[in-house]
């Protein structure tokens, strides 16, 4: 009887308790997801890639690096305003779901980018030329605030225990494709047109293909049902509100504690560890991003002198390695584990990105395209675990909200001030290596993170159900759930009846 009500006390798993995923519509989530993330990536790629262009249109009366600088830190500044974008959409996407939010962050970062290839330049209208240009990159970061931890959670919420890796690195395939589009469009229209028309018309063609690429996006996404995890805890909030056992006062707390102010205080006193573990691991992430995606083509030009096409030329190749290869790597964190991969690969970028950045600098094609491969390759290990791990870290009810705050705080100050930090320091002490050291320390603070992460692969989601592919994986997980609960129950009577306390439990078939 003894063994019995033990049995009883260890959780087990029951057939209603494992969800079965539908296929059709993961493959939907996944698309959209993606799709929006290409569309943000598309407008960093053209961002990034007509810099030196926008310099001039914009700040004409600058030297070649003030303008540089200048562009730039317009650049940077809607990163400053990501943390706000998180605030208000982490929240309320914890709050009202995730399909609603992602929704309305895609219209307004398609209608900012597209607004882009309005806008006059300097000679137009003066400085009001530059403000509006700032305005637009202000409503974009705004946006994104809420759009890449509102992806991941999706893709995460949906995805299959055992896939979480393979389908999540779907997300990040959606940035580098966008990237590649974005940047290649620019070369394109670098090989075709003159300097001149560059200058005059050329710049704004890529900002008017964002328009289609947002309208494709927001319809695919209102197409969408929300994810099942969310769905989970609406059903138990409602539930508990249609028992109403609490008192009046209870109510009351419960209320603030799921208002938008409560959960954030909820995420700062009782998640701060994963908070931290999460802005690591962003840190390493997006400096390696933006130090390739948007600084290495300004830094190979401006800095080293390289004809722009072949700086060009170089890093659209390692976007593309880096597409080729991401899903690859998310298969892989399914069957080794997220840990080991953030572990191994940020070690690597300790040693080898000042070795890469020498070949960088060697000249000519070939030296250089092996150090922008090294680092494509680097790059792809952190993008291909990233949209698995990270909304790992939270619970359900917060997952949202922590996500979008902890990421963008990261990525606002270490992230997407990257190359503005960058191309100051390498102007201000003329040591074309800075960039190989920043690397080395987000590297660094990488390792660090990843020591303190705790394995998810193959594990459902803090707060979610069991999320499987097929019944027959649904029936073995019960059936393997129902064995260790028996062999725990086994271990507690024996050790009671040896005058023991029960041992933890271990996680063994």
């Amino acid at each position: 009887m003894v063994r019995t009500l033990l049995r009883r006390r260890k959780q087990q798993l029951a057939p209603g308790d494992v969800r079965v995923v539908d296929k059709p519509q993961v493959k939907r989530a996944v698309s959209a997801a993606a799709l929006g993330n290409t569309m943000e990536w598309f407008d960093f790629g053209v961002y990034a890639y007509v810099a030196a262009t926008l310099g001039k249109v914009f700040f004409p009366s600058s030297s070649p690096g003030a303008q540089v600088i200048s562009t730039f830190a317009t650049f940077a500044a809607a990163f400053l305003v990501r943390p706000l974008g998180g605030l208000v959409f982490g929240p309320l996407g914890d709050r009202i779901g995730r399909q609603r939010v992602l929704s309305a962050t895609m219209i307004m970062m398609a209608v900012s980018t597209f607004a882009v290839g309005f806008l006059p330049g300097y000679a137009s209208i003066g400085m009001a030329a530059p403000v509006l240009l700032l305005v637009c990159r202000l409503v974009q970061g705004f946006s994104t605030g809420g759009e890449y931890a509102g992806a991941t959670t999706y893709i995460a919420e949906y995805s299959p225990d055992r896939k979480r890796g393979f389908l999540g690195s779907w997300l990040d395939f959606g940035t580098f494709i966008g990237y590649s589009l974005g940047s290649g469009l620019v070369t394109v229209l670098t090989a075709l047109l003159s300097d001149d028309q560059m200058l005059s018309w050329g710049w704004r063609v890529p900002f008017f293909v964002a328009g289609p690429l947002g309208m494709i996006g927001l319809y695919m996404r209102l197409k969408l049902e929300e994810t099942p995890a969310f769905q989970e805890v609406e059903a138990q909030h409602q539930k508990a509100e249609a028992q109403g056992t609490g008192s009046e006062e209870e109510d009351r707390v419960e209320q603030a504690r799921m208002s938008g102010r409560g959960r954030l205080k909820e995420l700062f006193t009782g998640h701060w560890e994963a908070m931290l573990i999460c802005v690591g691991l962003v840190l390493l992430y997006n400096v390696t991003n933006y130090m390739v995606t948007s600084y290495l083509p300004t830094y190979m030009t401006t800095t080293l002198g390289e004809p722009e096409l072949v700086g060009h030329l170089l890093v659209l190749g390692t976007m593309l390695l880096v597409a080729v290869t991401i899903t690859t790597v998310g298969r892989s964190s399914d069957r080794f584990g997220r840990r080991p991969i953030f572990l191994w690969s940020g070690a690597a970028m300790v040693v080898l990105a000042i070795p890469a950045f020498q070949l960088i600098r060697a000249g000519g094609v070939l030296l250089p395209a092996i150090g922008c491969a090294v680092l494509g390759l680097l790059l792809v290990c952190f993008a291909g675990t990233s949209a698995s791990t990270l909304p790992a870290l939270f619970p359900t009810h917060l997952r949202y909200g922590g996500l979008s705050v902890a990421f963008n705080v990261s990525v606002s100050l270490f992230g997407g001030t990257t190359p503005l930090v960058n191309s100051a320091l390498v102007e201000t002490t003329g040591n074309e290596m800075v960039p190989a050291y920043y690397l080395m320390g987000a590297g660094a603070i990488g390792v660090v993170s990843a020591l303190f992460l705790y394995e998810t692969a193959g594990k459902p989601l803090r707060g979610s159900s069991p999320m499987v592919e097929t019944e027959e994986q649904a029936q073995q997980l019960v059936a393997r759930s129902r064995r260790r609960a028996g062999r725990r129950a086994r271990d507690v009577w024996i050790d009671l009846r040896h005058g023991r306390l029960p041992r933890p439990p271990q996680d063994k078939d």
